[in-house]
């Protein structure tokens, strides 16, 4: 997992592109796609801008050669305060392979220990069973099912209810999260975790 560059523009919209009936019921900004790779540099641009600004973090997954997109996640920092919201989705031909699950974990740590967030969010919407399965894996708790809260998944449908997970940071101990092999990198290389 790593900040998203604009080399990574083809690569994000082949995953995308690959991936749309799996990723459009679920997730917004997929009924917007397919875009263009000039779309996507537009996209990327962003994302780099806000993370190097410290407003937002997405972040792509990649396989270990960073030759595939698998998916994207990273901290939404829409939540008040000293909190996150993760957020995830993974390519269609990577689905249950426990990656959006160990990106989770990964971010959960990183968030807690480096960032030194004292809850994060995980917001899910109530049909996506598979992956309402990973904040429960993880340790987070059902905090609550927010009616209405979600866009619709057609125009002029109905707005769509949401579940918030929760971990504090006082709640990470003996998790999954807690016990993910996390290494942590700042923008010149440095470890940080």
């Amino acid at each position: 997992m790593r900040c998203w560059d604009l080399r990574d523009a083809p690569r994000l919209k082949e995953a995308v592109d690959a991936s749309l009936d799996h990723l459009q019921p679920w997730m917004p900004w997929a009924l917007d796609e397919p875009q263009s790779v000039e779309e996507k540099v537009q996209l990327l641009r962003r994302f780099r801008g806000q993370f190097d600004l410290g407003q937002d973090y997405v972040l792509g997954i990649f396989s270990r050669d960073e030759s595939e997109v698998v998916g994207g996640s990273g901290f939404h920092t829409r939540a008040a305060g000293d909190a996150f919201e993760i957020g995830y989705w993974i390519r269609a031909s990577r689905a249950g392979q426990g990656l959006g699950t160990e990106a989770t974990a990964a971010l959960t740590r990183v968030g807690f220990d480096y960032c030194c967030a004292d809850r994060i969010d995980i917001r899910v919407d109530v049909g996506n069973e598979r992956s309402m399965a990973i904040p429960r894996k993880l340790g987070f708790r059902e905090e609550a099912r927010l009616r209405r809260r979600l866009p619709p998944r057609e125009p002029g449908g109905e707005p769509r209810d949401v579940v918030v997970f929760t971990m504090l940071r006082s709640e990470l101990e003996g998790t999954l999260s807690a016990r993910a092999q996390v290494e942590a990198f700042d923008a010149l290389g440095t470890r940080v975790l």
